[in-house]
This record gives C-alpha cells, structure tokens and sequence, in this order.
C-alpha cells in the first residue's frame, strides 16, 4: 500500500476536527521561490501557540463526522489566522466567542469582527461551525515588505507572478482541503471581485465543487459599507441558510 493510500485509511477512523488537525500538522510551504521582498508566514511551524490554538478549537467544535460546506476567504492575515491559527479568529474572538484562552499580545482584525457577529446571528459558535467550515485556497499568511520596510498583508492574486508561484500549491491544498470530508455540491467564496474570479477559473480546471457562490468580503463591508452591516449579515444568513436547509 502507497503512503498516500495508508493516509486515506486512516483518515476514515478520524473526526473531522481530527483530519484538520493532521492537515496543518503537515502544511508546508514547498513550491516555487516567491517574488522578491514577499515572503510566507507558517504560524503552524513557527508558533506553538497557534497549533495549540488549532487544535483545542478544532477538538471543541469540529469533532464529529458532519459534513461540512466550506467558506473560501483569500489567504490568512498576519493578525488574524497568522497569530491563532483559527480562519478568521483574531485574539479577542478567540478567547470572547471561541472561549479559547490565549495569553499573547492581543490582536483586533476587522475581518473577524463581521465574521463573529455574523455567526452570532446565525445561530451561535457552535451551530455555525457544527455546518460550516472557513479555510482559504492559500492556506498560510503572506506578507510584503514595503517600502518603510514593515511586513504588510499581502494576497496570493495581487501580482501575476505571486499568484503563478503558488498555484501548485492552491490546487494541493484545495485537493487536500476537500478531501476533510467537505461538502462538494457547493462552496461559498469570501470576495466578489479577483477571489471569486480566480476560484471560479480553479473550479473549472480541476472540478472541486459543482457550484461557486461568491459574498462580500468581510474587510470590503467593514471598511467599505460599514453603515450597511446589518444587512450583508442578512445576506449571508439567507445564502449560507438557504444552501444548509436544502
């Protein structure tokens, strides 16, 4: 039996909240060399804390076999995902909805903000996550140094030679990511504009869901159109609910 055969068998015994575990246990960066001045964050490897993060969210709220629909966002941010671990979760959500402890430098990402208030509407922490699960298509914080010289959040499509570099990469971790036990008939992309556009072109070359449906990124409504928040957390409720109940 092949190695990665044996990974299959044994993933069968796992939880879902078990096999996320083990997938960024094993995340890596290993593709192509990056353009020059961008470079990877790996809070898996570089931060014990964050795996331990991971690990009491993912035993907390992720230890079932529920299929699960999943939520795209873009790649993690450095203040987010990039310090906790958790997709979307900075230090205040980790602990005050999450009830994770955590006793580092805290950390405030807007993002994250909407996100929470959203699952709140929703249903609660434990009922979103029981449905749905967030990761992104790059699976690992990018930054850029700036001209200042200060590390700045950077995505995977905001240059052609970045998003070409990676590539290889994505389609590995969208296989991976799949292969959690994710639902496939549809997945639900965190951006309507170059995210969406970009998911949609990945879809149709490898065919990991039968339907795309984009929403408003969290960043673009709380930066953007914060006085209409109420309404895009009734949007999402009615997107995500609509696709739940069907």
């Amino acid at each position: 039996m092949t190695t990665f055969a044996l990974q299959k068998q044994i993933q069968k015994f796992m939880s879902f909240g078990q096999r996320v575990i083990r997938f960024h246990e094993q995340l890596s960066y290993s593709g192509s060399a990056l353009p020059e001045g961008i470079g990877v964050i790996n809070p898996f490897a570089e931060s014990t804390t964050a795996m331990d993060n991971l690990k009491a969210f993912a035993n907390r709220y992720l230890d079932d076999n529920n299929q699960r629909r999943i939520i795209l966002g873009i790649n993690p941010s450095r203040l987010g995902a990039g310090v906790t671990g958790v997709p979307f979760t900075d230090t205040k959500r980790l602990v005050g909805e999450c009830k994770i402890p955590y006793n580092g430098k805290p950390t405030h990402e807007i993002s994250s903000v909407f996100i929470y208030e959203m699952i709140n509407a929703f249903g609660g922490v434990s009922d979103f996550y029981s449905r749905f699960y967030i990761n992104s298509p790059f699976p690992l914080a990018i930054t850029k140094t700036n001209p200042e010289g200060k590390q700045i959040n950077y995505n995977y499509y905001d240059s052609a030679a970045l998003t070409k570099a990676v590539y290889p990469f994505i389609v590995q971790s969208m296989g991976q990511l799949v292969d959690l036990g994710i639902a496939t008939d549809t997945c639900f992309c965190l951006g309507t504009g170059k995210n969406a556009s970009f998911l949609q072109q990945l879809n149709q070359e490898h065919g990991f869901f039968g339907e795309i449906i984009p929403l408003e990124h969290p960043r673009f409504i709380m930066q953007y159109k914060s006085a209409a928040k109420s309404l895009y957390i009734e949007k999402y409720i009615r997107v995500l609910g609509a696709i739940d109940r069907a």
